[in-house]
């Protein structure tokens, strides 16, 4: 067993670390995170380490997604100089996930190296937040939880249920986390037929299924520039359907996502989560609304610390 349990994060997103330790009933463990003048990062850990279970929190995600990935890093090297007894990585949003395999020559599986650069760094247990690719659990050489936040996003949307409902999966790649979500929520199910030209543009096409007269709920797992999330609900209302409501759980919004949900009038919510800060968006964008996973990655951490299931979380 290890001595005592301690948090410790960088600076991607501090409000959702110390939400976690309001659960936990555990103060974070104080950390140097600072920039030298030629931009490189310095790290320091505030407090004795030796022996104890250290979770660091910390997403690589945007703004500063590189910036992010090299200070969990450092973090993770300073606790295995510090002799911790067990380093376990969380991060609630995984960067570079969508490059999980090569779509042209020449290119590389970016999630794989950013996967051994953890490893390396001394992550000897990994948790996350609905990967974009199931398969990047495989690219590490240690534990990997992956978390599902169904069990957050499904008391909003149950908020929104009844006999009117449709669960949408925005493409095709997304249909067995949009079956998920049908069953749960006893909800029939529908596809929007998708074409993409380019990285970051796509056209939705038509719908599989009947929505005509319903509220659909479009579930992905993350939102980036919002051109799906927002074509989709184009194409969603043409078919008929009285509502449209989004829920993601990574609210990346990259370039001109926020105008496009605020333009979009298909669209009359967008339900996400904490894994990546918003404070900067939600005045912005009316539309949103965040659900918090504390609760639920502090459930995730004790139960890891404990020894006991992991996967009682799984729903």
């Amino acid at each position: 067993m290890f001595s005592d349990m301690k948090i410790v994060t960088g600076s991607s997103n501090p409000n959702l670390a110390k939400a976690i330790c309001d659960h936990l009933g555990c103060q974070l463990t104080p950390t140097l995170t600072t920039t030298f003048s030629d931009g490189e990062l310095r790290v320091e850990i505030g407090d004795n380490v030796r022996g104890d279970d250290v979770f660091v929190v910390q997403s690589t995600c945007p703004p500063a997604i590189n910036h992010n990935l090299v200070q969990l890093c450092l973090m993770l090297d300073a606790l295995k100089r510090a002799s911790a007894g067990r380093i376990t990585a969380v991060i609630p949003y995984y960067g570079y996930a969508r490059q999980d395999r090569k779509v042209s020559p020449r290119a590389p599986i970016s999630a794989k190296l950013v996967a051994d650069f953890i490893s390396v760094a001394g992550a000897e247990r990994v948790v996350t937040i609905d990967l974009h690719a199931g398969q990047i659990q495989g690219f590490f050489d240690c534990p990997v939880d992956n978390i599902f936040a169904a069990p957050v996003m499904l008391d909003p949307l149950r908020q929104l249920s009844g006999d009117n409902i449709v669960i949408v999966s925005p493409d095709a790649g997304g249909v067995e986390r949009a079956r998920a979500y049908a069953k749960r929520l006893d909800a029939p199910l529908a596809i929007v037929d998708k074409r993409r030209d380019r990285p970051n543009q796509a056209t939705a096409v038509h719908v599989i299924g009947d929505v005509e007269g319903r509220v659909a709920i479009i579930v992905d797992d993350m939102i980036d520039t919002a051109g799906t999330l927002c074509a989709g609900a184009e194409v969603l209302l043409k078919y008929g359907a009285s509502s449209i409501v989004a829920c993601s759980t990574h609210a990346v919004l990259s370039g001109p996502a926020v105008e496009r949900i605020n333009d979009t009038e298909a669209l009359s919510q967008v339900i996400v989560t904490d894994t990546i800060p918003l404070e900067d968006k939600l005045t912005r964008c009316p539309k949103l609304r965040v659900i918090s996973v504390a609760g639920l990655l502090g459930k995730t951490i004790h139960n890891i610390h404990t020894g006991s299931s992991v996967s009682v979380l799984f729903v």
